[in-house]
């Protein structure tokens, strides 16, 4: 079996456990049943920008050409410190984009992937979020009206647990054991009173459970810009990382806008279904 296209992030749904699909050109490749199966992915050189769709030698920012690097709403600074967004003043590098993406209800959240964070998101994007991020589980702590003052949340918060995921410890699925409902009680006392009012107390915690069926006790990180040629079989699916086996992992989101061709044997041993296409 064969596909070639460009890819973009992995689509998932939340189920137990996540299912997740590759889109590839115009086609959705379903990926959890080659989990047990060896697969090959091919790097073809070329990268089409996330934005603009122009070819690119280079990827800025996971799929875009410089000049949308940029100049692009989509990879503005405030996408990765949403403290500096302006769109609450009418002031970004698109109005009409930030209207639909940033002047809309948010989410301020806490997630274990490794150990506990703090982390933001828009609404529509719960739990699609937390999985990306490798999350076990979840709980929404604060719901704002825009992004600017999810961000001013989650800087006070900062200073008491951290925005980042230790992704080497999520992929080995080493995480922390935590009470998560009573930790939110916890934090959100700390939250600044200005924001108190956004303060949420009884959301329920969301336990996700990911497709691996061995997890790596090392891992090393493989990238298409090294390795054109990327292939092994493949153990599970967490967040946005295939896990090979033998511990070598490989993050799908960083490589959006490259075209690569898939190849796999549809009928070697392996857990797995028959493969199913959308069109």
């Amino acid at each position: 079996m064969k596909m070639q296209g460009r890819i973009l992030k992995m689509l998932t749904e939340l189920k137990s456990p996540v299912k997740y699909s590759l889109p590839m050109g115009d086609n959705l490749l379903e990926m959890n049943q080659w989990i047990g199966k060896s697969i090959q992915f091919v790097f073809t050189g070329e990268i089409y920008c996330l934005d603009c769709g122009r070819r690119t030698k280079k990827s800025f920012n996971q799929g875009f050409c410089y000049p949308c690097f940029q100049n692009s709403p989509m990879a503005a600074e405030c996408i990765i410190k949403p403290e500096l967004c302006r769109a609450h003043l009418g002031e970004g590098r698109d109005m009409d984009w930030e209207r639909k993406h940033h002047l809309q209800d948010h989410y301020v959240y806490l997630a274990v992937s490794s150990g506990v964070k703090v982390g933001i998101t828009r609404d529509t994007q719960v739990p699609t979020r937390w999985i990306d991020q490798g999350a076990s589980y979840a709980v929404p702590i604060a719901k704002t009206p825009n992004r600017y003052l999810c961000g001013v949340i989650e800087v006070a918060l900062k200073e008491y647990l951290s925005d980042r995921t230790a992704w080497q410890r999520m992929l080995k699925n080493d995480i922390a054991h935590v009470d998560l409902a009573a930790k939110r009680d916890e934090i959100v006392k700390l939250i600044p009173e200005e924001c108190q009012q956004y303060v949420l107390s009884a959301e329920e915690v969301l336990n996700i459970e990911f497709p691996v069926n061995e997890y790596p006790t090392k891992v090393k990180s493989l990238s298409f810009d090294k390795t054109p040629v990327i292939e092994g079989r493949l153990m599970g699916i967490k967040g946005q990382y295939l896990l090979f086996e033998g511990g070598e992992v490989l993050n799908m989101r960083k490589h959006q806008a490259y075209v690569l061709e898939f190849a796999a044997n549809e009928h070697e041993q392996g857990v797995g279904k028959e493969l199913t296409l959308d069109f």
